[in-house]
């Protein structure tokens, strides 16, 4: 694997007066610098140290999510309150369930 094809993200640690770099893929790995770049250069050279280590190793890798099929469904388990709440908005809007849930996933992500 190729360890650009991971997700990063670089966030400002207000604790550590330094930014951090995480991938969504190997949570237990962060990297600390003083600049958004080095940081991301450092996450991206550990992911990749630990996935020769992992392959040397003979560990399973985790798949890239950039490389992972999604179908756009997956189940929510919720209370029977709060299925009653959304189904009543559902139908007070004239719309699907799945509509409005879709929605409201849609709208807290922007």
């Amino acid at each position: 694997m190729d360890s650009r094809q991971y997700t990063y993200r670089v966030l400002w640690s207000e604790e550590d007066q330094e930014f951090v770099a995480l991938c969504a893929e190997f949570p237990s790995l962060s990297w600390l610098e003083e600049t958004q770049e080095a940081a991301l250069q450092g996450i991206v050279a550990l992911v990749r140290d630990t996935l020769a280590d992992m392959a040397s190793n003979g560990e399973k890798i985790p798949v890239p999510l950039s490389l992972q099929n999604f179908s756009g469904k997956f189940q929510v388990r919720t209370t029977p309150e709060t299925h009653r709440r959304l189904a009543m908005q559902a139908a007070e809007a004239g719309v699907s369930l799945n509509r409005l849930i879709n929605s409201k996933l849609t709208e807290h992500h922007a």
